[in-house]
């Protein structure tokens, strides 16, 4: 994709715009590609000129001094490939991570009915504008809890039975990387130490704890005791309110691990199936069965996990609308405390190269109705969305939302999602997020990303945490 922008200053929001509707091309050098964006201000008009394999469409509007130019062009552009490719993304010109915590904003700067209007004028749906007021509503809850001197811990382990087709995260193989667990449970240990020490230091509150990968239920029960034995020993665990542990791969669960997670006093855990359609979830790579995933929920219910939430995930390859409803409600059937449900996000690699694949507008559709049916589901059966996130190149610049039942929300996602307090980071691919609560500033210490680059290189990894001292410090 080639965008070209001529007299004006709005280039990055142009950008944001085009992607929401050609995620999956590369941007490019040139005059010309097979998809080619021109935007230009001149003389009091704006105009876009857009080009799709085949099609292109013009158009011009005329504006006056007073306009905010970057506000029109982005409508005009939203509105031009609208027309142009058949589709109108539902949050309109919107494109940040976060459009809960932009509405907040926008309510302490204008009100609710300002802020409503403001999101109107970008062309949200009422719908998405709903789900971001309710959103809104439960995150800002959650924050309340949180104190000047809070934190949270995230402890990655990077290993997964299998890798999943559509996968992002960083997670290895048990296969290809069964030599690496041993001594990474060993050296994560350590760090978890070094961490608590810190954490003790500088007189943090501990609010919460999260378990994520991978699959942390990948390790066995003995490696789970062993770092879960570290944290006991390494942090003060008396203000904690939430302890998660994602099991997610229902094919890792055993009654032995789940023991484990209970006798250290783990609250929520994750049993995630993606889809209850064993045909779709073997075609995406998950390597696990409808009965597994059954067996699993049971046996944790059995040994009294009173809070687990399952994840899902609408426009899967091959998945139908049919399948998609019968795994929300096989969830909401089964009773579980929260629903996880993720918008697919499209891989880089996999670029359109034909005029007519690039204009078939049935799978941005169908994961539309998918994640509408999941919200009127949902809401129906008691469920309300406390967070709700957005990633780029996703099918239709949808969304990913949390559902639970009432006192269910995991505390952990909001705060890590609204930035609120500092998250103290351990493991391969762990981004430690410190935030000065007086002025806002946050600043990051990235773990290398690798369980072999984080073995070779742990004594830096050790050294690196000097950086939380020196923050909370300066």
């Amino acid at each position: 994709m080639v965008i070209i922008n001529k007299n004006h200053d709005a280039a990055y929001h142009i950008e944001k715009i085009c992607f929401m509707f050609f995620p999956l091309e590369k941007l490019k050098k040139g005059s010309s590609d097979n998809v080619t964006v021109t935007t230009e201000y001149r003389q009091g008009n704006i105009c876009v000129v857009a080009k799709a394999y085949s099609k292109s469409l013009a158009r011009t509007k005329t504006v006056s001094a007073d306009d905010d130019i970057t506000y029109e062009l982005s409508i005009l552009l939203y509105n031009t490939l609208a027309e142009l490719t058949g589709f109108r993304p539902p949050w309109g010109i919107l494109y940040g991570v976060r459009p809960a915590r932009l509405l907040h904003g926008d309510i302490e700067k204008l009100g609710v009915d300002g802020a409503k209007d403001k999101f109107i004028s970008c062309l949200v749906s009422p719908k998405k504008l709903q789900l971001a007021m309710e959103v809104m509503e439960s995150e800002n809850k959650i924050i309340a809890l949180s104190e000047d001197n809070s934190f949270s811990l995230y402890i990655s382990i990077p290993f997964c039975p299998t890798r999943c087709s559509y996968c992002s995260f960083v997670s290895h193989s048990i296969a290809g990387a069964a030599h690496l667990i041993e001594p990474y449970v060993e050296l994560l240990c350590r760090e978890i130490e070094t961490t608590g020490n810190i954490a003790k230091e500088l007189g943090l509150r501990l609010e919460s704890i999260y378990f994520g990968g991978g699959t942390p239920t990948s390790l066995s029960h003995l490696q789970l005791d062993k770092l879960l034995t570290a944290v006991e020993n390494s942090f003060d665990l008396s203000t904690l309110r939430e302890y998660t542990v994602e099991s997610g791969r229902p094919d890792t669960i055993t009654q032995a691990k789940l023991e484990t997670l209970l006798s250290h006093n783990v609250s929520r855990i994750s049993i995630n199936p993606q889809t209850f359609d064993d045909a779709v979830r073997e075609r995406n790579g998950r390597r696990h069965t409808t009965c597994q995933t059954l067996d699993s929920f049971c046996l944790a219910r059995e040994l009294g996990f009173g809070n687990i939430n399952m994840d899902f995930i609408a426009g899967l390859n091959t998945d139908t609308m049919e399948s998609f409803c019968n795994s929300i409600d096989t969830a909401v059937n089964l009773g579980v405390e929260s629903v996880t449900v993720h918008n697919l996000a499209l891989k880089s690699a996999s670029n359109l190269v034909t005029d007519n694949e690039f204009f078939d507008l049935s799978q941005k559709k169908l994961t539309a109705d998918m994640m509408d049916y999941s919200y009127d589901c949902l809401h129906s059966h008691g469920y309300h969305p406390y967070y709700m996130y957005r990633q780029s190149k996703s099918l239709g610049n949808l969304e990913n939302v949390g559902w639970c039942k009432e006192g269910y929300e995991c505390l952990y996602n909001v705060f890590m999602m609204d930035e609120t307090h500092t998250v103290l980071a351990a493991g391969a691919g762990a981004v430690t997020k410190l935030k000065n609560q007086a002025t806002g500033h946050i600043d990051r210490i990235y773990n290398y990303k690798y369980p072999y680059e984080y073995i070779d290189n742990f004594d830096n990894i050790i050294l690196r945490k000097q950086g939380i001292i020196d923050f909370y410090k300066s």
